[in-house]
């Protein structure tokens, strides 16, 4: 969006605007947003990776471009975080004006006080008594961050092309490390607040990112994001970030719903929004965590999907082998509700398949370029199974209504059309609810 207000007002295509007015002012001649990639460049570009053991990927084309889309190498990017902490200058270039500059290293909103507030272009760090800005970032196969310490004159880059085992954040640790170096530090101590054991009971329970769909088909992301808070034996709580060694961080009390890592410098802060429900504001304030409602909380949309997979999944599975022992005690299916039983087992399957589909569609999305108008006859396709298993819902019901009352049946064979009949409602439901079957497919 940005990107495309500069085009609008320079009435410049944004490559050209920012060669024109960043680029080359600043020397930065090994530096584009173009896609694909200049071929005057292409032989100095680095293979990128999903993960190190794998095979180098080709050229990453990011959809969202220019977000992300730049190519750089770090004598570049170092003319402009040099330019940066000289209030835009860079030698005898002023690429921004020197008040622009303030402005955008200035704090401009922070969500949960006393937290690290979002600047423009950039977002604040604050970190070992140092006020820091900088901004990260992340495509399939880069990972990048970039800081600077203006009062100090400094200025750190680093980037990776591939995510390691994904455990912790290299970057951040390497970056932390840094600061221990240069700008030692000792973390006071501070009393906890009598209030503690209140106020993690308060805020503990499951919480969605800011940062998600909510009315798209892929909102049920969301629902196996769910992060949970959790009240600790020591008096703290976690959240499931992690230290180096992969062990939880645990975040005592500091002030009022002010919470510190033990023995670190990570925080976290809580406040409630106009709807009465928690906000966690983190060190990076570019999104925080909100309290999910009791239908979107981890625990119970963990026991409705897996619980009705599991019953769905056992019923197909076992269908071949109910029919066998019907056979071998010669309990055939009644005319009168056999056809009935026949369409439930059907509905079972549907429910699966448009299950296991959508698990094959998102292990492929690991390339955003992916996700573009070329999948839309597969997502159609996958949405009318799902349409007919939600329609199916009503054989479900109706076997399990004629079930309970029938005496001619298995004790097991009606409980059996009863947990069918619970789990196909709450797929169903877990399919509205997410909005998988939303007849937009914008996301």
């Amino acid at each position: 969006m940005a990107g495309y207000i500069v085009q609008r007002v320079s009435g410049e295509p944004f490559d050209d605007y920012v060669e024109h007015h960043i680029l080359q002012p600043l020397g930065m001649t090994r530096s584009t947003f173009r896609q694909p990639l200049p071929e005057a460049l292409q032989p100095l570009m680095s293979n990128g990776y999903q993960v190190a053991s794998k095979p180098a990927k080709p050229y990453e084309f990011v959809q969202a471009w220019p977000a992300g889309s730049a190519a750089l190498t770090a004598t570049d990017i170092a003319r402009f975080m040099i330019a940066h902490l000289q209030d835009g200058k860079y030698e005898d270039v002023q690429i921004l004006q020197p008040e622009t500059a303030r402005l955008m290293h200035s704090a401009q909103f922070v969500a949960v006080p006393p937290m690290n507030s979002m600047c423009l272009g950039f977002y604040e760090e604050n970190r070992n008594g140092q006020r820091i800005i900088g901004h990260g970032g992340d495509t399939g196969w880069f990972h990048s961050d970039l800081h600077l310490i203006p009062a100090a004159g400094i200025g750190f880059f680093v980037s990776y092309n591939s995510a390691g085992k994904g455990q912790i954040n290299p970057r951040g640790a390497v970056w932390e490390k840094f600061l221990d170096r240069y700008f030692p530090y000792q973390v006071p101590d501070v009393a906890t607040p009598s209030t503690s054991a209140e106020d993690m009971r308060a805020v503990s329970g499951s919480y969605l990112s800011s940062r998600r769909p909510v009315t798209t088909i892929f909102a049920f992301i969301s629902a196996v994001g769910v992060t949970k808070i959790s009240v600790n034996p020591d008096g703290t709580i976690s959240w499931g970030d992690r230290k180096l060694n992969g062990e939880p961080k645990h975040y005592r009390e500091i002030a009022p719903l002010v919470f510190r890592e033990v023995n670190g410098q990570d925080r976290v802060a809580f406040k409630k929004d106009a709807d009465g429900h928690w906000v966690m504001g983190m060190d990076y304030p570019f999104m925080v965590l909100q309290q999910a409602p009791w239908d979107e909380s981890g625990a119970f949309n963990n026991v409705v999907i897996f619980g009705s997979l599991g019953v769905l999944l056992l019923t197909v599975i076992l269908w071949p082998v109910a029919a066998l022992v019907r056979w071998h005690y010669g309990r055939p299916f009644t005319p009168a509700h056999g056809g009935v039983r026949f369409l439930v087992r059907i509905v079972c399957v549907l429910d699966i398949a448009f299950a296991i589909t959508w698990i094959w569609m998102l292990s492929a999305l690991n390339d955003l370029g992916k996700l573009s108008d070329s999948r839309d006859t597969v997502i159609r396709v996958v949405q009318i199974l799902g349409w007919l298993g939600v329609i199916g819902t009503i054989f479900a019901l109706v076997d399990a209504f004629f079930a309970i009352g029938d005496r001619s049946r298995w004790w097991w064979g009606r409980l059996h059309a009863v947990a069918i009949a619970l789990a196909c409602v709450g797929f169903a439901w877990f399919l509205a609810h997410w909005h998988m079957l939303n007849f937009s497919l914008k996301y």
